[in-house]
């Protein structure tokens, strides 16, 4: 690892950037990476008066960089991907001013003129630091009054899933930087809702902690809360952060007692929590905000997302709203993975792995979130492939490829890959979550593609 010549890399970049400055066009993903990545950029380019235009796109698609061709810029950033798409960006781009702020993996070697800040060039491991956070990084280079955006590259860190009861050593250097302007560290039950949800409702949605018997039922979560002496008042349950701490003490030792034999670590509940100091409600847990920003993303709303970022009062509330949207979206889409599980035509279940059919009942944008908390949850044994698929509106299948342990060993991107080439596609993403795109019509002999090979992988690995 050459972390020295990865920052000096950095002020290589923003010299080059500085060299003549001009109007911006930033090209950014819709996840929460890439939305705090844009976010971060966008202030840092107010702060030195330099015009900008942004988009936001799904995926950077050759149809894209053919729009994009057709305008009139000179420099152009790519935020969260681009590395992957290199060739087609200098295609369709000759002789532009191309930035390239990434950290998925890639195989394209000839940069060129090409400006590619990525983690992987350096022997750095991509998870230990997202987009945002190397856009940040530029960021506090080209203006150390930046400093006060580091949480932004947190809430993208935490989004891509970077942060397990702490963070690595790029991300930590950026929490650092957060902790000494606007964030807090404190340890405590880590569970998503703790700010806003009441106590019954975080519990009955927790997957990380997977709670056996109170996941997934509301019944079963107040019938726990009853078990343990814990009421509510006036028929209302407080949020997490708001319990007494002797109620917070038994929740803690019940919830850890309900894991014990089920789960591989039982007492792992607990863990640093993140909050923005200035903050209130949501925005207050940094994993909440992330969870916030990429609700507006996958709901298409991408200016409310950027907007609670920038902290412009109005788009927040308009994002609360979009908030409220995605996890009712959330729930009709385990709604529906949980009544055809016993159809065999939407739902292919064999001995490690899943195969979900979800064609037009599952948003294409949220096929990868359902996906991911099913993952997490301890619905299959250890060892099960997590793949899913849903339709697009312009003719394709949106495919996301989940892993319910985490093993080192597996590279789930080089798996994708195996079974997309044979029918002359590629896939994105990371080795532990990734996906990839393709027509309609080859989604059958993909999903028979897909079987071969992931009963052969599981042969191998369990015989």
């Amino acid at each position: 690892m050459s972390y020295e010549l990865f920052f000096k890399k950095i002020k290589d970049v923003v010299k080059e950037f500085n060299s003549k400055r001009e109007t911006v066009r930033i090209v950014s993903h819709l996840d929460a990476d890439g939305l705090t990545s844009a976010s971060i950029l966008i202030k840092a380019l107010l702060r030195e008066n330099i015009n900008f235009v942004t988009s936001i796109y799904k995926q950077l698609e050759e149809s894209v960089l053919l729009e994009l061709s057709r305008e009139n810029y000179s420099c152009y950033f790519f935020l969260d991907f681009g590395a992957a798409q290199i060739p087609l960006i200098k295609r369709y781009l000759p002789n532009k001013k191309i930035f390239i702020f990434d950290h998925h993996q890639f195989n394209y070697k000839d940069l060129d003129n090409v400006i590619l800040l990525h983690p992987n060039l350096y022997n750095i491991d991509s998870n230990e630091i997202s987009s945002s956070g190397i856009t940040y990084l530029f960021a506090k280079v080209l203006n150390e009054k930046n400093i006060d955006l580091a949480y932004l590259a947190l809430i993208g860190a935490i989004g891509d899933i970077q942060e397990d009861k702490g963070f690595k050593k790029l991300n930590q250097l950026i929490l650092e930087d957060a902790r000494s302007i606007n964030v807090e560290v404190t340890t405590g039950l880590r569970m998503f809702g703790s700010q806003t949800r009441p106590l019954h409702k975080a519990l009955e949605y927790s997957t990380d902690p997977f709670i056996p018997g109170v996941t997934g039922s509301e019944e079963g979560a107040v019938n726990f809360l009853n078990e343990i002496g814990i009421k509510p008042d006036n028929n209302t349950y407080k949020p997490l952060a708001l319990l007494p701490k002797e109620d917070l003490k038994k929740l803690i030792s019940a919830i850890i007692i309900k894991r014990i034999g089920v789960v591989s670590e039982p007492e792992d509940v607990l863990g640093p929590i993140y909050l923005l100091k200035e903050e209130t409600y949501v925005m207050k847990d940094l994993k909440e905000f992330s969870t916030l920003i990429n609700a507006c993303g996958r709901l298409g709303k991408y200016s409310l997302g950027i907007g609670a970022c920038l902290n412009d009062i109005k788009l927040k509330k308009l994002a609360l709203e979009t908030l409220n949207q995605y996890r009712l979206e959330i729930v009709n889409a385990l709604n529906w993975f949980y009544e055809n599980r016993n159809n065999k035509n939407k739902i292919i279940e064999e001995a490690g792995f899943t195969i979900i059919k979800a064609e037009d009942n599952i948003k294409d944008t949220m096929i990868g979130t359902l996906a991911s908390i099913i993952a997490k949850s301890d619905l299959y044994k250890e060892n099960t492939f997590i793949l899913s698929l849903a339709h697009t509106q312009d003719g394709n299948t949106k495919i996301s490829f989940r892993y319910n342990t985490e093993n080192k060993n597996i590279d789930l991107k080089e798996i994708l890959n195996q079974i997309t080439s044979k029918l002359g596609y590629e896939a994105g993403g990371h080795k532990d979550a990734c996906g990839a795109l393709i027509p309609q019509e080859k989604e059958k002999e993909f999903i028979h593609n897909a079987i071969q090979t992931l009963k052969s992988i599981n042969i191998e690995q369990f015989a």
